[in-house]
């Protein structure tokens, strides 16, 4: 145990107003971007509590207090609507923040769950406990004023300025790449149109600003130790104003292809329809009474919408030399732009199909 952090998580936790005694603490290695631990401690009747305290990457998240705003706001309306339901709670300091800045960062503190996560996952009673999870906190945030949210990641998932900077980077062409990747180039332009529909729409006023989530990855999802019924979604530092359909497509996109995101084997990427429909149900039993006619209609297309974003993200990094997406290896973000276009290319056969299935769970 290193004395210097047991020292540190001991004073932050001080300022969080945690009673009781500071114990222990293990590092949580699971996550890219954040520092994460789990804290113990003894209460004054002898039982035990744990905590989590992480501690924030201020690289990557470079406007923490309107991150952490926006999660207060978020979590503890949630918390008034779900009264005696699991939800997560984010501890406040004295003076009612809900961080702490020192020297050494930027920390938040909030209650440990005992749970399980699933990277991937193809047990359909999971697959569609994760879309009724990400399902209620839609539904529960449905009356919530999406206009109180700071936009910390301006324009996130606006397609159509991803498909423009693409453009912009492959004229300048800096690493000589562009002919190497020319027939990906050239579809990916080819469905523009259809794949910058969602965006288009929002903008002529079509479909609503709502609360996102805006990283539906199921392992954002906590489920039952011992069980499938799932706790609660995590992981909000990118909620803020945006598109359902973006956090719909998005949870497709990733939790429904063949294969995994960079899988080498892209051409076996694919859509599985029978994770879709799992989601999907589990999605609409709880959003399908609060979403407008135009947001329902757009939900399989946003599917498609949400690969070719990532195509073109993957594909822009790859001809600029990989600046942003960590790599593994050179081609690292060609095969993943190559994956989310075998992906997009199964979605457009299948759309028709998707958009039954999303009629039959509404009707449900």
């Amino acid at each position: 145990m290193d004395q210097s952090i047991y020292t540190e998580l001991k004073r932050v936790c001080n300022e969080f107003c945690i009673k009781g005694s500071f114990d222990s603490y293990v590092e949580l290695k699971q996550g890219n971007v954040n520092s994460t631990y789990k804290v113990h401690f003894t209460q004054a009747d002898g039982t035990p509590k744990e905590y989590i305290v992480q501690r924030l990457n201020t690289f990557v998240f470079k406007q923490p207090i309107q991150v952490m705003e926006n999660i207060d706001k978020v979590t503890e309306h949630i918390r008034a609507k779900s009264t005696g339901k699991l939800a997560l709670h984010f501890h406040h300091t004295k003076e009612r923040n809900t961080y702490v800045i020192d020297e050494y960062g930027f920390w938040r503190l909030f209650n440990y769950i005992p749970s399980k996560t699933y990277d991937i996952c193809d047990d359909l009673n999971v697959i569609k406990n994760a879309g009724n999870a990400f399902g209620e906190f839609q539904m529960l945030l449905g009356d919530f004023d999406a206009s109180l949210l700071h936009d910390t990641i301006p324009f996130f998932h606006d397609t159509e300025r991803r498909y423009e900077k693409l453009i912009f980077d492959a004229r300048k062409d800096p690493e000589g790449l562009l002919e190497s990747v020319r027939p990906e180039y050239d579809w990916l332009m080819s469905v523009r149109d259809q794949a910058c529909a969602l965006t288009r729409m929002f903008k002529e006023g079509k479909l609503p600003l709502r609360v996102t989530h805006n990283d539906t990855k199921i392992n954002n999802v906590l489920f039952e130790k011992d069980g499938t019924e799932a706790l609660v979604v995590i992981d909000l530092d990118t909620v803020m104003p945006g598109l359902v359909g973006n956090d719909f497509g998005d949870a497709i996109r990733f939790a429904a292809n063949k294969v995994e995101e960079d899988s080498p084997d892209f051409e076996h990427a694919g859509i599985n329809m029978d994770i879709f429909r799992a989601f999907t149900e589990g999605f609409l039993s709880q959003t399908a009474g609060t979403l407008t006619k135009n947001e329902i209609e757009t939900l399989a297309i946003s599917c498609f919408a949400m690969a070719c974003e990532l195509s073109t993200r993957f594909l822009d990094d790859y001809i600029l030399g990989s600046p942003y997406f960590k790599i593994n290896y050179p081609e690292h973000n060609l095969v993943r732009a190559r994956c989310q276009i075998a992906l997009a290319k199964d979605m457009l056969i299948h759309l028709d199909e998707m958009q039954r299935i999303i009629v039959d769970c509404v009707k449900k």
